[in-house]
């Protein structure tokens, strides 16, 4: 991150917020106000998640489509559609769990613990 703004980063700012929220808002709402509180919070979980992980899997899921020969995803779909990439199934089943993966992991990391 750029030192242009100083603190408090991004990061420390989506933090301040989502555990203001939790913390001091939601315990004291009810009903409609409570969940759009814990909406929120989700939300600005994501948004976390998103900041530390984003760069790393979207560099990883350029590399992943490359490795196909593909540009992006509207690519890789109309590839399955057609069958171009069927001599490569259990690579594009891999490069797509991943994908997968790497979406739960911002989205709702939960889901992937079993």
């Amino acid at each position: 991150m750029s030192e242009l703004h100083d603190r408090p980063t991004v990061d420390e700012l989506v933090v301040a917020v989502r555990e203001f929220l939790e913390r001091d808002v939601m315990p004291t709402t009810e009903g409609r106000v409570q969940f759009h509180t814990r909406v929120a919070v989700n939300v600005l979980g994501m948004v976390e998640r998103e900041l530390a992980l984003g760069s790393g899997q979207a560099a990883a899921h350029a590399a992943g489509l490359a490795r196909l020969g593909l540009a992006d995803d509207a690519e890789l779909a109309a590839a399955i559609r057609t069958g171009a990439l069927d001599d490569r199934y259990d690579e594009v089943v891999g490069f797509v769990r991943q994908t997968v993966r790497a979406k739960l992991e911002v989205a709702n990391p939960k889901y992937l613990e079993s």
